[in-house]
C-alpha cells in the first residue's frame, strides 16, 4: 500500500444522550466528541473517533488535551514519517508518551482510509474472522433498584446476550441481590470503574462470589496490578481489567502476575489497532478471553469497535450496542442495529462499512481545525 496522506481535519461535535449514563466516577448527559478525518491525495477519506471524555475522571485524557496533542504533536510526527501504510502509524507515533486516546483517533482513521483505498471492509483488512459479533449491554447506575430491574428487562427483551451493571460503594451487594432474585439465570457482570480499595473493601468484594457473575470488571485502581493479583487469588469469580490495560506491556504483566482472567480491549484506550491487535494476539496465544468495551461512542467509534470485535479471541459479548440506545440520530447511515438474537453483522462495504453523514456532523460541529500531513 502506498498511502499519500494529505491533511487531517478535526471536528468537535456535541451529542445529547437519549438518557443519562452514570458510573462510579460521574454522570454523563451529553458527549463532546472529537472526530478525525484523514484525507489522501487521491481524494479518499477515512474517519476515526477520539473517545476521551470531557473531564479527567476515567483517565488523564480529556477531549481538550487530545485536541492539543493531535494538532501540535501527532500531525507533525505523521507528516515527518511519510506513512505508506496504516500498520506504520503506531511506530511513527511511539515518541508520544501516553495520550493513547488522542493517538487512537487518528490511527483508526488511517486504517479506515487504507481499507477504503483497497475497497475492502476494514474488519477483513484487519484479519477479522467473525461475520457476526455477540453483543452485551452496559447499564449505568439507576435512581432506584426498581428502575434498574426495569432497564435490565428491556435490554433482555432487545436480545442482548450479557448484562453488565455499574456498581460503586453503597450501590453493590443489595443491587446484585435484587437483580439475581429477578433474573436468576442471565449472564451477568459488574463494573466498578476502580471504585474500591484493598484491604478495606476486601470482605465486600469477596461477597460478589455469591452472585454467579461472568466477571468483575476493574474493581481497584488503574495500574494496581499487585492488588488485583492479590484479590484474584481470593476470588472464584474472574476479574477483568479495563483501565489498567493501556498497552501490550500492561496486558503481558497482568497475565504474568495473574491479576485477571479476562481483558477488556478498548480500541480508544490502548491507542488504536496496532496496540489492540498486539494485546489480542497475546491473549489468544495464552487462552485469555477478550471482549470490546465501549466509551459512549458515536457511530464512527462504534463501527470501529465492530471491526475490532471480529478478530479471533473476542469470545465474550462486548459492549457494542445499538446506536438507538444512546442517540436519537447517529452520524452514520445506517445506524448500528442489534438483532433480536443479540448480534451485529459485520458490514460488507469498504472501510468501516457505514456511510458517514457529513451534513449531520456539520450541524453538530462546535469546533474545527485542519492541519497538513505533508
Amino acid at each position: 500500500m502506498n498511502l499519500r496522506l494529505k491533511e487531517l481535519e478535526l471536528r468537535e461535535i456535541e451529542m445529547p444522550l437519549v438518557a443519562p449514563f452514570e458510573t462510579s466516577f460521574g454522570r454523563t448527559t451529553r458527549r463532546r466528541i472529537m472526530i478525525a478525518r484523514v484525507s489522501d491525495a487521491r481524494g479518499v477519506c477515512g474517519y476515526g473517533e477520539c473517545v476521551a471524555m470531557e473531564e479527567p475522571f476515567y483517565n488523564h485524557e480529556t477531549i481538550d488535551t487530545a485536541w492539543l496533542i493531535t494538532t501540535k504533536f501527532i500531525a507533525p510526527l505523521l507528516a515527518h514519517a511519510r506513512i505508506e501504510e496504516a500498520a506504520q502509524v503506531s511506530r511513527a507515533l511511539a515518541p508520544v508518551r501516553g495520550n493513547r486516546m488522542a493517538i487512537a483517533g487518528v490511527e483508526t482513521a488511517i486504517w479506515d482510509l487504507e481499507a477504503r483505498l483497497i475497497e475492502r471492509p476494514l474488519w477483513q483488512h484487519l484479519g477479522g474472522t467473525q461475520t457476526q459479533i455477540r453483543c452485551g449491554v452496559s447499564i449505568g447506575l439507576q435512581a432506584t433498584t426498581e428502575a434498574l430491574i426495569d432497564k435490565i428487562r428491556i435490554e433482555l427483551e432487545s436480545g442482548y446476550q450479557r448484562i453488565k451493571i455499574k456498581i460503586k460503594p453503597g450501590k453493590d451487594i443489595e443491587l446484585l441481590r435484587a437483580v439475581r432474585r429477578a433474573f436468576p439465570s442471565i449472564t451477568l457482570s459488574v463494573d466498578a470503574n476502580a471504585a474500591y480499595r484493598l484491604p478495606e473493601d476486601f470482605s465486600l468484594l469477596k461477597q460478589l462470589d455469591d452472585y454467579d457473575l461472568l466477571m468483575i470488571e476493574q474493581p481497584l485502581a488503574p495500574g494496581d496490578l499487585l492488588d488485583h493479583a492479590k484479590l484474584q487469588r481470593e476470588l472464584k469469580t474472574a476479574l477483568c481489567l479495563d483501565e489498567s490495560i493501556v498497552t501490550f506491556t500492561d496486558a503481558r504483566q497482568a497475565h504474568e502476575l495473574s491479576a485477571c482472567r479476562i481483558i477488556n480491549i478498548k480500541l480508544g484506550r490502548v491507542g488504536g489497532y496496532g496496540e489492540a491487535r498486539k494485546i489480542q494476539a497475546f491473549a489468544l496465544a495464552h487462552n485469555v478471553p477478550v471482549w470490546c468495551g465501549g466509551m459512549l461512542e458515536s457511530g464512527i467509534g462504534r463501527a470501529h469497535n465492530i471491526a475490532l470485535s471480529t478478530l479471533p479471541g473476542f469470545t465474550l459479548p462486548g459492549d457494542v450496542s445499538a446506536s438507538a440506545r444512546y442517540w436519537t440520530e447517529d452520524i452514520i447511515d445506517p445506524p448500528v442495529i442489534v438483532s433480536k438474537q443479540g448480534t451485529i453483522s459485520a458490514p460488507t462495504k469498504p472501510g468501516i462499512g457505514y456511510e458517514v453523514t457529513e451534513a449531520r456532523i456539520e450541524a453538530l460541529t462546535v469546533r474545527q481545525e485542519t492541519v497538513s500531513l505533508r
